[in-house]
């Protein structure tokens, strides 16, 4: 019998700096109940889903931007979203910074159920952009300078009758992220973005190869560990920075099922058969049969001669 979830997709469009976090969760609770109209039990927000992507701004002070970061999830403004799940009984993945009680920071996601209780927590491991202010560029990206890489690996969860994976935006840039989660399992990896639209660095790159790579990193990786991914964006122009779109639902075989037309908060949605997953798994991915990582350690040149791998080094 095929494992069907219902998955949504909850793209934001913007959040200008002076949205509250009562504006944003109610945006989203709007998307949450639209969810559960159209059939959904597990939706999907974006990163940092509360507030503007506030890396983009350079403070000399980092304590100045604390107020930024979450002290308690739930807390007195982000309960209602929780309590809506329970309501509904529908599950969420939520992206949000993250103020620990020792002072850490952290760019973070977690998994709730349709209870409204947290299953699961991950913090994005790789932090893109730069830590000090960069005149050189037409838009800082400070995430180097406000969040510390994440400490708990990548992790697992059981949820909804699948195996579910969490990333954060350039998590999915990165083979590495998806393999471990497969190794351990994962037939569904979900994760949400803030990406600009342009290369911030002023270097120049086609503005249409900023969606295509955002596509290729998440379809490549469906297809070689074979499991489903659910990648959902904040959009649109934000503060005089835009942001790509192209939020999307991505079955094992690396093709797209759904994709979203908008930068603005647009819902997409997908019966998701879990057990398509299978196929890969059970043959031209099985781990266990054709994986040699012993092999991995050196390299063999056309010429015969070893060279030793520097990862292996």
């Amino acid at each position: 019998m095929s494992r069907i979830l219902n998955i949504g997709a909850a793209q934001m469009g913007p959040i200008q700096p002076d949205e509250s976090r009562a504006s944003a969760v109610a945006r989203l609770v709007a998307m949450m109940r639209e969810a559960k109209g159209r059939g959904c039990d597990f939706v999907v927000f974006t990163e940092l889903a509360l507030t503007t992507f506030f890396p983009r701004y350079y403070e000399e002070d980092r304590a100045k931007m604390d107020h930024w970061f979450e002290r308690e999830m739930p807390g007195p403004e982000t309960r209602f979203l929780f309590e809506t799940a329970d309501e509904l009984n529908i599950g969420f993945y939520l992206g949000y910074a993250e103020l620990t009680p020792e002072g850490r920071h952290f760019n973070t996601a977690i998994l709730v159920d349709g209870n409204g209780k947290i299953t699961g927590k991950y913090r994005k491991i790789h932090l893109p952009g730069h830590a000090d202010h960069d005149e050189s560029r037409i838009v800082q990206h400070l995430e180097k300078r406000y969040f510390e890489p994440g400490d708990m690996g990548f992790p697992v969860y059981r949820q909804n009758d699948a195996i579910m994976g969490m990333l954060i935006c350039n998590d999915r840039r990165w083979p590495e992220a998806y393999r471990v989660l497969t190794l351990q399992g994962a037939d569904l990896v979900v994760l949400g973005y803030n990406t600009p639209d342009i290369n911030t660095t002023g270097l120049y790159e086609p503005s249409y190869l900023r969606s295509y790579h955002n596509h290729l990193s998440m379809t490549a990786n469906a297809y070689m560990n074979s499991c489903w991914v659910v990648g959902t964006a904040k959009a649109g122009v934000e503060d005089g920075c835009g942001l790509i779109g192209g939020s999307c639902i991505i079955q094992p075989s690396g093709e797209i099922v759904t994709q979203a037309t908008t930068v603005e908060d647009e819902l997409i949605t997908f019966a998701c058969d879990l057990d398509m997953a299978k196929l890969g798994k059970e043959t031209i991915f099985n781990y266990a049969k054709h994986r040699r990582v012993e092999h991995y350690g050196r390299i063999t040149s056309q010429t015969g001669v070893e060279i030793a791998d520097q990862a292996a080094e």
